[in-house]
């Protein structure tokens, strides 16, 4: 019946036994039969169906919730209790920063508690990789928090909290961050992005018409930008750029002070599988976290 719960938790995030389908590679009417099945063991329709969709009904959202504890408990039944017995591979998004960041030193640990654990790096954007772990193609992501509710099957645990600052040329005068900003050219931090989308926030807020010179979504390309004289930027203090002293001024934004928080997002029916909540354990055992 497990494979029945999977589904019926399926639907309800889907809406449609035909979107579900698609997401867990299984066709509508395979779908449809799982539905039934459950229901005729559990003796009571879940769903009210209109059309083509397939909205819960009071049965079926008291059992939602039971359905998830359900399959949460039976996966922590694997849990391994010896190294050798963590068995598979992780797939983990990352964003740039945290590639060159927090994951390193975590990906040691996992390999000395796992050395059989193949782990796979999945580069992208923040917007690409929560995609990717909503359906199902990741295992974790870390990203940075987006700017609007996410869905609630997916759960979030915040890694650390960036202050946005603004870099400036070093030969350029000045320590007011909202007149330089009025009156410099712009090296954009990309407003697509979640932490661009940040910048637009401040910008708004501040009620600042700058002048764009440039607008990319790549922090150390953004830093050459300002070292080379192209304008100033807003960005977040974070990468390595602050590792190799760049030739830039970092004017602090004071009680203006904005961050983005970077988080580790993965869906909750997989955050107690084994592996996942290994890596989970290595990535939080770093000190600054």
């Amino acid at each position: 019946m497990l494979r029945e719960l999977k589904t019926f938790i399926a639907v309800t995030r889907h809406g449609t036994f035909a979107a579900a389908g698609m997401h867990i590679g299984l066709t509508q009417s395979a779908v449809s039969a799982q539905i039934r099945q459950l229901e005729q063991a559990l003796g009571v329709p879940l769903f009210d169906r209109t059309g083509r969709q397939a909205t819960l009904n009071a049965a079926g959202l008291r059992a939602l919730p039971l359905a998830r504890e359900i399959l949460e408990t039976f996966n922590r039944m694997a849990v391994p209790v010896d190294a050798n017995e963590y068995r598979g591979e992780l797939k983990v998004g990352a964003i740039t920063t945290a590639q060159t960041g927090l994951l390193p030193q975590a990906l040691v640990r996992l390999r000395q508690a796992a050395p059989t654990v193949e782990c796979k790096l999945v580069p992208g954007v923040s917007l690409e990789l929560l995609s990717r772990v909503d359906a199902g193609e990741l295992d974790s992501a870390i990203i940075i928090r987006p700017p609007f509710d996410l869905p609630k099957e997916l759960h979030v645990q915040v890694l650390r909290k960036e202050p946005f600052a603004l870099i400036v040329p070093h030969t350029l005068a000045g320590d007011d961050p909202l007149q330089l900003l009025a009156t410099q050219p712009h090296v954009r931090y990309d407003r697509a992005s979640f932490g661009g989308r940040l910048v637009s926030r401040f910008l708004k807020e501040h009620k600042l018409d700058v002048q764009v010179a440039l607008e990319l979504d790549e922090l150390e390309a953004i830093v050459k930008m300002v070292e080379c004289g192209l304008g100033v930027s807003l960005i977040p203090q974070a990468g390595l750029w602050l590792e190799r002293s760049p030739n830039v001024r970092i004017i602090p934004l004071g009680s203006r002070t904005f961050y983005r928080e970077i988080i580790l997002l993965s869906r909750y029916s997989q955050r107690h599988l084994p592996v996942p909540q290994l890596f989970t354990r290595c990535l939080f055992a770093d000190a600054n976290l």
